[in-house]
This record gives structure tokens, sequence and C-alpha cells, in this order.
């Protein structure tokens, strides 16, 4: 029997702006290098970058924790690339996979859209029922 697990979660991207812009080390605590170099490449990194932690964030309310867990560079672990059609592609690594792995989540989707002043993403994680 399968399971789903969603999540979703919105930034809004000027208030994301002016956090990212006041700490300089944010893109690479949260960010992984491929992540930064496609956002760098866009006309508004901003907006981009808003919509992949939004997707980081989905991803762990889909996978039943927050930001709050405590866990250092979590959101690095989560990676949110673009396939050759431009489709955001979700993988996980590290805690996100050992966590996928024990909720035995096998397929993990990913949707991101924004406006000028939001991103939105929502995650969905499939599975086999424990």
């Amino acid at each position: 029997m399968l399971q789903i697990h969603q999540g979703v979660d919105i930034v809004e991207v000027t208030r994301f702006k002016k956090v990212f812009q006041k700490n300089k080390d944010l893109a690479s605590d949260v960010f992984t290098e491929k992540e930064r170099a496609y956002c760098l490449s866009r006309k508004d990194p901003y907006i981009h970058f808003a919509g992949r932690f939004a997707a980081k964030e989905a991803c762990l309310k889909a996978l039943g924790m927050g930001l709050s867990t405590g866990i250092d560079h979590t959101l690095r672990e989560i990676e949110v690339l673009a396939s050759a059609s431009g489709k955001p592609v979700l993988s996980v690594k590290g805690w996100a996979a050992r966590t996928s792995k024990r909720q035995k989540i096998n397929q993990l989707t990913v949707s991101i859209s924004h406006s000028a002043n939001y991103a939105v993403a929502t995650v969905i994680l499939v599975g086999n029922k424990n």
C-alpha cells in the first residue's frame, strides 16, 4: 500500500532577498554549488533562490520535520536542480536520504512557482506504508 507525504512552503521574495544580502554565508550554508550556479545564472537570482528555499522547506515538512530540528547543513542535503526541460528535480542525501529510506520513500516530486513577490513550492513524497 502506498503512502503519500506532502509539504508546501511559501517565501516572500523581498524579505528573503534582504536576509540573503545581510548574511553573506547564507548561500553556501543553504544551497549546493550547483544550485548557486543555476540561480546566479538567472536574470533575477533571488526569486530562484527563494523558490529553492521554499522547496527545501516543503521537503522537510513532507518528511515530518522542520528547520527547528537543529541539524547542521540539512538544507544542503536537499538539492533542487533543473532538468533539461527546466522542470525542477529534487534529490536528497545524508540525513534527508536516511530519513527517506526509513520512511520507505521511493519517489520525490517538486513543483515551484513564483511571482514578483512570492515563491511557493510543493513537495510530494511517495513510499510504501510501514
